[in-house]
């Protein structure tokens, strides 16, 4: 997507300024902005028209809605002109787990009184759809939990330019955008595998639990959490999201890692 801003009216607000000299090298304007720190906060926010809150990798629920909160106040104080926030599907209804940070987030904009925008995020499809395939292929056989049922992730540069293009078009304020990737399934990610590799790669269900969040991952799979599916996504981005077909062949048109592990690692 082509620069939809000159450079040197983008700011971004970081932890860590020296580790980003890339930005700055293409005449960004990066400022410290720490969570942890409303002062700073304030203060890279000074002058900023839209403001893109990215939700905090912060994993504790309690404390990620505090920073997030701290940093919507910073932004009315800062005079901010509006919020996009990166928020996560189900966030609207659901108030535990993966969203909680996120439904209390939501609130809190609510209760602000700053125009704003939601950009609901599903899970990323570069945690499953990665050169980890490559092992698929070399070995034949592509196996998961998931039960055959369909998973809606989307990319984070489909997901990036939405966020480019909410922050720089003046119709989406006040909108609340359940962004999702078109379902696919493992048996049609296996097809995919067999036909642009040009080497059978056979589908197998696995019925044990693999270990730590895979399992967890496959197990809402299975019971269908991840079938959701809109438009919003597309309607935003104005041309089809990144297929699957599309993101097998950039896969595998890459070199293999030296050790390629299994897919969903």
């Amino acid at each position: 997507m082509p620069a939809r801003r000159p450079a040197d009216r983008v700011v971004a607000a970081v932890r860590n300024p020296n580790g980003a000299v890339d930005l700055a090298a293409r005449g960004v304007h990066v400022r410290l902005g720490d969570y942890d720190d409303p002062a700073t906060l304030r203060t890279a926010f000074k002058g900023a028209d839209r403001l893109l809150l990215i939700s905090s990798p912060e994993l504790e629920p309690y404390r990620r809605a505090r920073q997030h909160q701290a940093a919507i106040d910073a932004a009315r104080a800062a005079g901010v002109g509006s919020i996009a926030y990166t928020s996560f599907l189900g966030a609207d209804t659901q108030a535990d787990g993966v969203t909680a940070a996120h439904h209390s987030t939501e609130r809190t904009l609510l209760a602000s009184g700053l125009p704003h925008t939601l950009l609901r995020h599903p899970f990323y499809s570069e945690a499953f759809l990665n050169p980890g395939l490559h092992a698929a292929v070399a070995s034949g056989e592509l196996a998961d939990g998931t039960g055959g049922r369909g998973i809606n992730t989307a990319f984070r540069s489909d997901l990036a330019e939405a966020a480019a293009r909410v922050l720089t078009e003046d119709c989406h304020i006040g909108r609340a955008y359940d962004f999702t990737g078109r379902l696919w399934t493992y048996n049609q990610l296996a097809h995919a595998l067999s036909r642009i590799s040009g080497k059978p790669v056979a589908h197998r269900d696995r019925h044990d639990r693999a270990p730590r969040v895979q399992g967890w991952f496959e197990e809402q799979v299975r019971a269908g959490a991840l079938e959701q599916q809109t438009d919003d996504l597309e309607h935003v981005l104005g041309h089809p999201v990144t297929t699957l077909d599309q993101a097998v062949t950039a896969i595998l048109t890459q070199p293999a890692p030296p050790t390629a592990g299994p897919a969903l690692e």
